[in-house]
C-alpha cells in the first residue's frame, strides 16, 4: 500500500540533529529520508518549515519568513513543503515585507501549505496577528497546520498550543481548512472533539512516540498508552479527516508505520495512510504526477 508521510522534518534545528543521534538513530540527511521512504513505500512526503538563527535556539523569535526546509538547497523532489510562520514578525515595520516573502513562497508548486506553531510562538492561533496568513491560505487555496500539544521545547507554553483553541479559529475562518498537529496529545479527546465538530479541521498522527525500537515496543505493549488514542479516534470516528505522519526525524518511519497500524483499524488504514491526505492537500495529486 502507497503512503504519504504528512508530517516530516528537514532543517537544520539543533535538537533535531540530536534527536535522531541520540533517540531514534535514523540518518537525519535527505538521502536517510529517501532511503526510508523508499524501503516503506512512501510515495511522497510533506515537510514542516521552521528554522533556526542560532544553534539551539528553536522556536528562534529572529527566523524570517517563510520559514523553510534549510537542511538542503532545495526541497527534494519527493518531498513538498509547508512554509513556517513566524509571528513574531508579523508585527511592526516590516509585517508588510514579511507577508510578500509569505506570498511569493506560496505559489511554488512544492508548497503544499502553511505551518504554525503554536505553543512554541506565544500567541493564540485566533489572535489577530494570524489574520493575514488565513487570508492567503483562502487566497491559494491551501491548509492551515498547526501545532498542538505538548510542546519539544521547554520554552513553549501550552496555553497556546492547546487543541480547543483551533475550535475558536475554525469558526471564525470556515473558508480555510486546518490540521490538528500530534492529534492534540495528550489533549487528545479534545482534538477529537474538535475535528468531529468542525467540517475544516482535520488531525495528524504524528509525533506521539519518540525513539527508536525499544523505546516503541515498550509503549505499543502498554495497554493504557494505546487506549489513549484509541479512545480519542473511537469517540471522533471520523477516520477520513485522520491522516498518517511520523514527525520524521523523531522516529524511524517502518516503527511508526507500526504503530499506527495498530491503532487504526484496517478497514480505514487506507484513507489515513495515503488518501485523506488528497482532500486535505489539494496540491499533492500533481506533485505525485510529476514524481
Amino acid at each position: 500500500m502507497p503512503i504519504i508521510d504528512i508530517h516530516i522534518h528537514l532543517s537544520d534545528i539543533d535538537s533535531f540533529h540530536q534527536t535522531a543521534v541520540d533517540l531514534s538513530k535514523v540518518d537525519y540527511t535527505a538521502a536517510g529520508l529517501q532511503a526510508e521512504f523508499d524501503k516503506n513505500d512512501v510515495v511522497l512526503g510533506i515537510g514542516m518549515g521552521v528554522t533556526e538563527q542560532t544553534k539551539g535556539a528553536f522556536p528562534d523569535s529572529t527566523s524570517p519568513n517563510p520559514m523553510g526546509l534549510n537542511l538542503e538547497d532545495r526541497v527534494p523532489p519527493f518531498l513538498m513543503e509547508c512554509v513556517g510562520i513566524n509571528p513574531n514578525r508579523l508585527d511592526g515595520k516590516h509585517a508588510l515585507e514579511e507577508l510578500d516573502r509569505i506570498e511569493a513562497r506560496l505559489q511554488a508548486p512544492e508548497v503544499a501549505g502553511i505551518k504554525l506553531y503554536a505553543g512554541y510562538y506565544h500567541h493564540y492561533v485566533y489572535d489577530k496577528i494570524y489574520t493575514p496568513i488565513y487570508e492567503l491560505a483562502a487566497k491559494y487555496n491551501v491548509p492551515v497546520v498547526i501545532h498542538t500539544g505538548d510542546t519539544y521545547s521547554m520554552n513553549g507554553l501550552l496555553k497556546y498550543a492547546h487543541p480547543l483553541t483551533v475550535d475558536e479559529l475554525a469558526y471564525q475562518q470556515r473558508g480555510v481548512n486546518f490540521m490538528i498537529c500530534h492529534l492534540g496529545d495528550p489533549w487528545v479527546m479534545d482534538a477529537a472533539e474538535v475535528v468531529a465538530k468542525n467540517p475544516n479541521v482535520y488531525a495528524d498522527l504524528s509525533g506521539l512516540v519518540v525513539g527508536d525500537r525499544p523505546h516503541f515496543e515498550r509503549f505499543m505493549n502498554e495497554p493504557l498508552f494505546m487506549d489513549h488514542f484509541r479512545r480519542a479516534l473511537v469517540y471522533s470516528d471520523h477516520y477520513e479527516k485522520m491522516l498518517f505522519g511520523t514527525d520524521w526525524p523523531l522516529a524511524p518511519i517502518d516503527l511508526y508505520a507500526e504503530f499506527v497500524r495498530r491503532l487504526v483499524p484496517e478497514q480505514h488504514h487506507e484513507k489515513v495512510f495515503y488518501e485523506n491526505a488528497f482532500g486535505l492537500f489539494p496540491r499533492i495529486q500533481q506533485r505525485i504526477a510529476a514524481l
